[in-house]
């Protein structure tokens, strides 16, 4: 076997074309084995293959930079750079990254997560490798999906004036997580699909050098021509309109090609862009049919299925439940179909629109939706929601406009890591104003939450996680949550215990722990971070009860930093002591092993709150209640 001799890149420059391709049957066929046991990203990996292979065949990393947009496809990557032993690790605590950790690997030069930054970084490396007067290549590798980030475009408007050494190769799969959308997915879809770009492409190059160039006017009427036959017929006009010499589409599963042309690309001077057309899932039957369903997948080890559904999938029943009773309700949503709307678009095609991966454009989408009498919903991921934080503040909340946030994966969502973690939206938003902050402590909770949302005048997050509900009831009438009041779960007289969301349940099993040492918990369902429920932290504060807040974010800036924030101001003295994510970055694994980590347990609240009230042995309050009865 040929990967078995593989632990770095230079292992593979010795082999023959026939032998690359073994190679890459051999990783195929590790990778289906690997991810199917670990989990992780599936289709994008097996697409990229041929192509990875090419690169690390032509080009000398760690001299040589590729960078890796997302990371989605980085697998191959880790696997030909001396990680393939520690794939069973991939994803889990203390393990391999699920995506490129410039910590990891001195292969790994830019750490990702998010789509359409490797052009904008690798420019960066470009000028700085000029700055210093040296000469190595530089290769970004982008997808098709992240192409619909503006980003992506902006780098390359930017590379193409600077004119710099730097090779983009567009991996072009024709998927993301959900199918690609919009007018750049079109065109790429023409060059990928139209058989007479590449038939037409040498003999119109060759036209258009034979026609004259002498006299004013026969000048002008050749330009004109030759404009006409480039923009009806030339593929990448685009990319070579903005100062990228063009190369495809080429086959990309094709080893000799890619090799041919990365070794074409890597003489040339100034900004280069392959065009490489790939098979998402490539190899593995069920992955190539269903690219969406199989772009990640679980491992081999999987959690019981849960008889309650999952905050996400609530969140898409019940707006599809309020569509229907209200027509001005809209969906919006950037690449994230599968996030709960796959059954609103179902019902209401008119009404859902899938903007690729353009947080920003979905904002402002939804606040000029919302100035011409729409209701718009923003379904997004807390990780993503940050990239789109400029258009929040000035496009939305400063109109004050009416605009829902569902913000989905909101806390720790584990293997994905650093970079998915819904550490800081509730921080980040309760710093804006006119913004309403709530998140359900149930599912239950969660539909007379977005009920809610759409009868305020103004913006409002609704935050739930990425877990499955408690089993809470969903066929209760809808009712409207006073806004900023929270609610009184357990009554006590020691120690307060102000929740938020998944949190709620964590409290109550730390107040049953507390009361076996004969302390009296108060225990409270704040619901908002925004505004905050203020009647009660003067009324808790006043009785001179400790406090411990307990949310599934950064405390800096959030549940926590408004109770000490609220309390100071009113020049109230009182013991507050947040419980949440510390001020560091939660590296990957599963969400137990992480919560346990940062102290998100009930045993870490007993051990606050005793450490604040004292032990009460054989003083059990609960039994002393019930006895006085």
């Amino acid at each position: 076997m040929f990967l078995e001799r593989v632990n770095d890149p230079a292992d593979i420059k010795t082999l023959t074309l026939p032998e690359l391709e073994v190679l890459s049957k051999e990783i195929r066929d590790f990778l289906v084995q690997s991810i199917t046991s670990t989990g992780g990203h599936f289709g994008a990996n097996l697409g990229v293959v041929e192509l990875t292979v090419a690169l690390h065949y032509v080009f000398d990393s760690p001299i040589d930079r590729i960078i890796w947009d997302v990371g989605h496809q980085a697998y191959v990557h880790k696997i030909l750079t001396g990680r393939k032993q520690q794939f069973s690790t991939l994803r889990k605590f203390h393990g391999l990254a699920g995506f490129p950790k410039r910590s990891e690997s001195p292969h790994d030069f830019f750490g990702v997560g998010h789509a359409s930054t490797s052009i904008s970084a690798a420019l960066g490396m470009a000028i700085a490798r000029d700055l210093h007067k040296q000469s190595h290549h530089i290769v970004a590798v982008i997808g098709d999906g992240a192409m619909t980030g503006g980003i992506a475009f902006e780098a390359l408007n930017h590379a193409g004036h600077l004119k710099k050494r730097l090779l983009v190769i567009l991996n072009d799969n024709a998927m993301s997580i959900s199918p690609n959308v919009g007018a750049v997915s079109h065109y790429l879809t023409r060059l990928r699909t139209d058989p007479y770009y590449g038939k037409f492409k040498g003999e119109l190059e060759t036209l258009l050098k034979r026609i004259p160039a002498f006299g004013s006017k026969l000048a002008t009427t050749a330009e004109r021509l030759r404009d006409t036959l480039k923009y009806a017929m030339v593929p990448g006009v685009l990319f070579e309109e903005m100062g990228f010499s063009y190369f495809g589409p080429v086959p990309g599963h094709d080893m000799g090609q890619v090799i041919q042309l990365l070794r074409q690309a890597k003489d040339m001077d100034g900004p280069v862009l392959l065009h490489v057309v790939t098979q998402k899932g490539k190899g593995y039957a069920s992955a190539e049919s269903a690219p969406d369903k199989l772009h990640s997948i679980g491992g081999t080890v999987v959690k019981p299925k849960s008889p309650a559904p999952t905050y996400t999938g609530v969140f898409g029943k019940t707006l599809v439940d309020l569509a229907k009773k209200d027509e001005r309700i809209v969906a919006v949503t950037a690449a994230m179909l599968n996030s709960g709307l796959n059954e609103f678009v179902s019902q209401f095609p008119d009404r859902c629109f899938d903007v690729g991966i353009a947080e920003q454009h979905a904002a402002t989408l939804c606040a000029g939706l919302s100035t011409a009498g729409m209701r718009p919903v923003f379904s997004v991921y807390s990780t993503f929601l940050q990239r789109a934080y400029d258009q929040v503040i000035h496009d939305i909340c400063i109109q004050n406009l009416p605009v829902v946030f569902a913000v989905d994966r909101a806390g720790l969502v584990g293997p994905d890591g650093e970079t998915h973690q819904g550490a800081f939206d509730a921080a980040f938003l309760r710093a804006i104003p006119n913004m309403t902050i709530m998140m359900p402590k149930d599912e239950g909770e969660l539909r007379h939450m977005l009920y809610t949302a759409f009868t305020l005048s103004g913006p409002v997050a609704v935050r739930f996680p990425r877990e499955d509900g408690i089993g809470a009831a969903l066929d209760v009438p809808y009712q409207i949550i006073p806004i900023g009041k929270s609610q009184i779960l357990r009554e006590g007289r020691d120690i307060a215990l102000l929740a938020l969301g998944p949190m709620v349940a964590l409290a109550e099993n730390a107040a049953l722990m507390l009361a076996e040492r004969g302390i009296s918990s108060h225990v409270v369902n704040m619901r908002f971070v925004k505004p905050i429920d203020e009647e009660a932290l003067i009324e808790l504060a006043l009785k001179n009860i400790p406090m411990i807040t307990i949310e599934e974010g950064t405390t800096k800036g959030g549940l926590g930093s408004a109770v000490l924030e609220y309390l100071a101001s009113q020049k109230i003295p009182c013991t507050v002591y947040p419980v949440g994510l510390p001020d560091r970055f939660i590296e990957h694994g599963n969400r137990p092993e992480l919560l346990h980590q940062v102290g998100l347990t009930s045993q870490h609240v007993l051990e606050v709150a005793v450490s604040l009230v004292g032990e009460k042995q054989g003083q059990n309050w609960s039994n002393r209640k019930t006895a006085g009865r």
